[in-house]
């Protein structure tokens, strides 16, 4: 069962900004070759960070209210939310060491 959370423009309050747990949002789109290179890494990060982290995914296409909201035009973006407010953010694509050392730095 994966540990990622699919979420919209209507629930991103409630599962990003209202969390209790920092939350990592994958902003991703079918189209995005290097958003697909991603996901394994994000699928092992959500259950290797699950007791520390909330990983989430938002399909842009899908749900453009909020990459408007925070100025995302490239794909993959990573943001993670801490108390309601960004905290980090990593634009294209990243090794899987690399968002360990993003994530680590951070929480």
């Amino acid at each position: 069962m994966s540990q990622i959370k699919a979420i919209t423009d209507d629930s991103f309050e409630d599962d990003v900004i209202h969390s209790t747990k920092p939350v990592l949002v994958d902003f991703w789109a079918e189209w995005c070759g290097p958003c697909k290179m991603l996901a394994v890494s994000i699928e092992q990060i959500a259950e290797e960070y699950a007791d520390r982290l909330q990983v989430a995914t938002l399909n842009v296409d899908e749900n453009p209210a909020t990459p408007q909201t925070y100025g995302i035009d490239s794909m993959p973006t990573l943001m993670l939310f801490s108390g309601g407010h960004v905290v980090g953010t990593k634009i294209g694509a990243i090794t899987k060491s690399g968002l360990i050392s993003f994530l680590d730095g951070k929480l």
